[in-house]
């Protein structure tokens, strides 16, 4: 920088020509010197603590901050962290196809004791026994003072009998976690979910593991850390679950069965949107299963997987639509129905005189048993056992379920001409109603196989051809005629369009030596729109009574069809069918020319 010289020679030489002190000038330079120094000494302290100023208030601020965001979250142990992908521990959730929660996880605690580390075992022993009534305090006093090093008190416990333990303050009773299964909505889709218990033990933690229904088939997949926490997406809808449920169980006390079980499913992708077995069970507490007496008494008893039942009048339209397939009849065919109908020493009736003869939709529209008799005649015995087996009524069904395997269809050993009458009207062959749903979807999908599933689908999977479209367009036809002037008028819902078959089947004694007289499974297949067919529904009451009347009914037409019908009202809308007018079955556009 260039410094001013305090006694410039030019203005000492003018002021000396003036009579001015020269003296004046140079302490006038010094004082203008002198504050220059001063302000630049300023400007210079005064950036210093601008600089300071903003390093403090950043500094607070962030102090702030990070004792804002500790006060907003919740308290945590810290745990050690590694390089490296985290894994997911905890058991997958299993959601319906709309993506709502069926079975989740809750982080709970458990509590267990290590008696060498407990100050007063009597005391912690008495208080235990007031926090949790079910446990035997003296057993606890005689573990806790024995030699035993390790045992389990509760393997659940809630958060405020965590902190009644902790009051207790005696060492030896310590806390693991432990993750539970909570099935949030209770008993809804219970036999389908099945169930989830503790597997193998640790002091730490205990893994969950499924004990029954999709839990247990994809136990493996739902415990994989690889999934990433992905839920399992069933076929389930929840609204349509719930619903069916609570109609079904209203129909059972309406017509005082023992037992009811319904499936909705998907014509053509095979998908269940619905399916309800009762009497059922809450998952989140599942009884013990039954060691004695029969199965199907158990809550756990799934009768649309589990229940292999005689099935009755639904099995004649197989034996129809197969003569019709092979071109042995027409719809407008006439049969013989003149009874009782002899083989041997074995008579077949008709529940109604139904006259000589009937045509081959009216075999179907008033349930003759002899009529459908004649007609698996001229099928015979082989082709038909090899329809049959097309439709999967001789292997359990491929529904991702545990207890599918086990539910095997009873057929004959032998297949004598008896025998092929007796299975074509649904006697001497028993089959589970879900072997039934997917047979009647395979009837009126078109005639393509259809395998069952409790999984969401993307797309349909085509199945095997059973029958030609145009076989089941009259299929569809004749069980639509049974609504309209059948054995299932009350199965009637307007703008819906709903066809079916009934079935009553006397259910056989246990211990075997025949049939009871006054107990039947009821049961109901039935399509809806008949036109364009969207959903099957199968709907079977145990043991059922219509008491309305003055005689008690038990027939499908009475039981079974007013509880689907009344399930098909509820539903239908909420599947997203908007009613319609049926078209007529004739209808046709011609031409006039004047």
């Amino acid at each position: 920088m260039t410094r001013i010289p305090l006694r410039p020679l030019a203005r000492i030489l003018s002021a000396r020509e003036k009579g001015e002190n020269p003296d004046a000038i140079e302490r006038e330079n010094i004082r203008l010197r002198h504050e220059a120094m001063r302000d630049r000494a300023r400007l210079r302290a005064e950036g210093r603590l601008l600089i300071l100023g903003a390093a403090f208030v950043a500094a607070f601020v962030t102090v702030g901050a990070q004792m804002g965001l500790l006060a907003a979250t919740e308290p945590a142990e810290p745990q050690a962290t590694g390089m490296g992908a985290a894994i997911v521990a905890q058991r997958a959730d299993i959601t319906d196809r709309q993506g709502r929660i069926l079975a989740t996880n809750l982080v709970t605690h458990s509590l267990y004791a290590q008696p060498p580390l407990m100050v007063d075992p009597v005391r912690a022993a008495e208080e235990l026994a007031l926090i949790f009534p079910d446990l035997d305090g003296e057993r606890l006093k005689k573990d806790f003072t024995s030699k035993r090093k390790f045992l389990w008190v509760k393997k659940k416990i809630s958060p405020e009998q965590m902190q009644l333990v902790h009051e207790i303050g005696d060492p030896g009773l310590l806390f693991g976690p432990r993750e539970m299964r909570l099935y949030p909505n209770g008993a809804i889709a219970a036999h389908i979910l099945g169930g989830a218990s503790f597997g193998r033990e640790g002091v730490r933690s205990a893994e969950v593991v499924g004990t029954a229904g999709v839990e247990k088939t994809f136990d493996g997949w739902l415990r994989d850390p690889a999934n990433g926490g992905a839920p399992l997406r069933l076929s389930l809808d929840l609204t349509i679950q719930s619903t069916v449920e609570d109609v079904l169980y209203g129909g059972m006390r309406l017509m005082n069965a023992k037992g009811a079980t319904a499936i909705l499913m998907d014509v053509k992708t095979g998908e269940i949107t619905a399916m309800a077995s009762l009497p059922d069970f809450d998952p989140n507490t599942r009884p013990a299963p039954l060691t004695k007496g029969d199965p199907s008494d158990s809550p756990l008893f799934n009768r649309a997987v589990q229940g292999v039942y005689e099935l009755g009048s639904t099995f004649k339209i197989f034996a129809v639509a197969q003569a019709l397939d092979l071109g042995l009849v027409r719809p407008e065919t006439m049969v013989e129905t003149k009874g009782p109908m002899f083989w041997g020493k074995f008579k077949i009736r008709d529940f109604h005189n139904y006259g000589p003869q009937l045509s081959v939709t009216d075999v179907i529209v008033k349930s003759s048993n002899i009529g459908t008799a004649h007609i698996a005649q001229q099928i015979g015995g082989v082709r038909q056992q090899e329809f049959l087996q097309k439709l999967g009524m001789f292997d359990p069904t491929a529904v991702e379920l545990v207890e599918a395997p086990g539910a095997k269809p009873l057929r004959p050993a032998k297949w004598p001409e008896i025998t092929t009458l007796t299975v074509s009207y649904g006697h001497g062959i028993a089959a589970s109603p879900l072997h039934l749903a997917a047979a009647y979807a395979s009837l009126a999908n078109g005639g393509t196989r259809v395998t069952p599933t409790i999984l969401k689908r993307d797309k349909a999977e085509t199945g095997a051809r059973l029958i030609s479209e145009a076989t089941s367009v009259q299929v569809r036809d004749m069980l639509r005629q049974v609504v309209v002037r059948g054995t299932a008028s009350f199965g009637e819902v307007p703008g819906y369009a709903v066809a079916g078959k009934t079935g009553t089947a006397d259910k056989p004694k246990r211990t075997g030596g025949g049939y009871y007289k006054d107990k039947v499974i009821a049961t109901f297949a039935s399509i809806f729109p008949a036109h364009d067919p969207k959903y099957v529904l199968v709907v079977s009451l145990d043991e059922p009574v219509e008491t309305s009347g003055t005689e008690p009914r038990r027939t499908a037409g009475w039981t079974a069809v007013p509880v689907a019908a009344e399930i098909i009202r509820r539903t239908a809308p909420l599947l997203g069918l908007r009613p319609e007018v049926e078209p007529l079955a004739d209808a046709a556009v011609t031409l006039v020319r004047n």
